[in-house]
């Protein structure tokens, strides 16, 4: 028989009628227990220290005043099965467990007011299928646990007032529950975070949440050290080239589909290798392999055999001291540049002409180039070369003479070892590594680059920005600490700080995407080359 009437008014009145009461004892059957006042129905029990037994299975209506225990765990209540109602308030209660009110089918009205309840484990009021009014109010509540309310058919009217609720996230849920429930709810305010203090609940809504975010979280370690990683295309499948200086190799990985993680299927061997540049030309896969011995050499791979054939020695005479390798297509026409940082040498820039690649153009010579970066601005084909001697300096292709012709420089950034671009809104910005003082996002504007951010730099030798789906990040390595990845704002136009990655002295980041998974390589120059998972978390779940 449910509690209607005068019952589903208020607890307080609920107490006064119990504590009404005359008798203490029901019948010779049972016993009221000392702290406890009975009537025929009815318990009140005042300062307890746990949840009294000798109770009667049969009463209806069992309130806890100024208890003195601090927790209630599973099957609290199995010696009380008839309970309708159930009351607490004022005790020193905080936590309440998983099955807490197990074995209560009758029980309509749980009131849980005015303790110090901070926690609640989300299968706490799990089998209450009958519960018709649930009342939380004045604990001290930051957040309710998803699902709380699940198979609570029969709940007409919820009170969480009086709880320093935290909005965030966390509390999304509740914001969506209540805008499907038929229940009443009185719900109070939000104490957090700082834009939303002082919020009424009722006044959230659904897209005042931003609950999706993403992390890189580490998914294979390669046993090697390594300077360079170049993800490309051949035969439908993504494939990457790592340059291992110390093994004296170029390794080619795969994705092998049954272990579920990357292997490799090929190397070439060198001698002090700097850089491994994959291109595929007229179906052909190339490998341009730059080394400081032996001189520096272009691969074909072998499609009868998967071997990789030496198919020639590239600028024997004017290659010295490569750092860096750049290739793209002009024209029509292929391209190879190659970034040379010893003193006596120049940046050559090499065209395919059908049976290998030839100098083209000598570019920048005598300033020490550590590297060499392609893109577009404003639809021309431009260079942009990174100097230890200058400031970065913008060559520009000109049509009629076929050539890269000096446009402009890169102000105030001397020392900048390298140069990296990426595209947002229509707009080409660049990412200029300084190892010591500040590194920089810079935008271009028409006819020369603009500070956009600064980034302090200690120890970076990559600044890498990289475009994963609809985010937008920039590693910036440390050669003594954590790298720091950040994640690009679009409410600022900032990036901000986003996750560190412990990635020992890093020298190249790359995005690979596989099978809908997308994946991050970062190659180490004294530890183990590491490759990190992009994820996707929802923190309101």
């Amino acid at each position: 028989m449910g509690l209607g009437g005068p019952w589903a008014c208020a607890p307080l009145f609920v107490l006064l009628l119990v504590a009404a009461g005359g008798e203490r004892h029901r019948a010779s059957r049972w016993k009221c227990p000392i702290i406890c006042s009975c009537t025929q129905d009815n318990a009140l029990c005042d300062r307890t220290d746990g949840v009294p037994r000798g109770l009667p299975p049969d009463i209806t209506s069992l309130s806890l005043v100024r208890s003195r225990f601090t927790e209630l765990r599973e099957g609290s209540f199995l010696q009380t099965p008839s309970l309708q109602l159930l009351l607490f308030t004022s005790s020193t209660l905080g936590l309440i467990r998983d099955d807490a009110f197990v074995g209560l089918l009758h029980l309509e009205y749980l009131f849980i007011e005015n303790n110090k309840v901070g926690s609640i484990s989300k299968n706490a009021l799990r089998g209450l299928k009958g519960l018709v009014h649930l009342s939380l109010a004045h604990n001290q509540l930051e957040t309710l646990p998803r699902h709380l309310f699940r198979g609570l058919d029969a709940l007409t009217h919820v009170d969480l007032r009086g709880n320093p609720f935290h909005c965030d996230c966390r509390i999304k849920w509740l914001v969506e529950w209540l805008s499907s429930t038929n229940a009443s709810a009185e719900l109070g305010e939000c104490q957090g975070p700082g834009e939303l203090n002082g919020t009424r609940l009722s006044q959230l809504h659904l897209q005042d949440f931003d609950c999706i975010t993403t992390a890189l979280v580490l998914f294979q370690s390669l046993p090697f050290q390594a300077l360079s990683v170049e993800p490309f295309w051949y035969q439908g499948e993504q494939h990457v080239a790592i340059t291992q200086p110390f093994a004296g190799r170029c390794s080619l990985l795969e994705w092998d589909h049954l272990d579920g993680a990357f292997r490799a299927y090929a190397s070439i061997n060198g001698s002090s290798p700097v850089a491994c540049k994959p291109l595929v030309v007229e179906g052909r896969l190339l490998v341009v392999l730059a080394q400081l011995a032996g001189g520096s050499h272009v691969w074909r791979r072998e499609e009868a055999s998967g071997r990789f054939v030496r198919l020639q020695e590239l600028g024997p005479q004017r290659i010295r001291k490569p750092n860096a390798l750049a290739s793209f297509r002009v024209d029509g026409d292929w391209f190879l540049a190659v970034a040379d940082s010893s003193k006596a040498g120049a940046t050559t820039l090499f065209r395919w002409g059908g049976r290998g690649f030839y100098a083209h153009q000598a570019l920048h010579a005598w300033h020490r180039d550590t590297h060499v970066e392609f893109l577009e601005l404003a639809g021309r084909p431009s260079l942009i070369l990174a100097s230890s001697s200058q400031r970065p300096v913008v060559y520009q292709w000109s049509r009629p003479s076929r050539a890269f012709l000096r446009h402009t420089d890169i102000p105030d950034m001397d020392d900048v070892y390298a140069v990296k671009h990426f595209r947002l809104r229509g707009d080409v910005y660049v990412c200029l590594t300084r190892f010591i003082g500040d590194s920089k996002v810079m935008r271009w504007e028409g006819s020369m680059f603009r500070d956009v951010q600064h980034m302090p730099s200690r120890g970076s030798m990559v600044f890498q920005p990289l475009g994963i789906g609809s985010h937008r990040y920039a590693v910036l390595g440390n050669d003594y600490s954590f790298s720091q990845v950040y994640r690009y704002d679009t409410r600022s136009g900032l990036f901000v700080r986003f996750q560190e990655l412990n990635t020992q002295a890093p020298r190249s980041f790359a995005h690979l995407a596989v099978h809908q998974r997308d994946f991050i390589f970062a190659a180490s120059f004294k530890g183990d080359t590491q490759i990190y998972r992009h994820i996707t978390i929802d923190l309101s779940a």
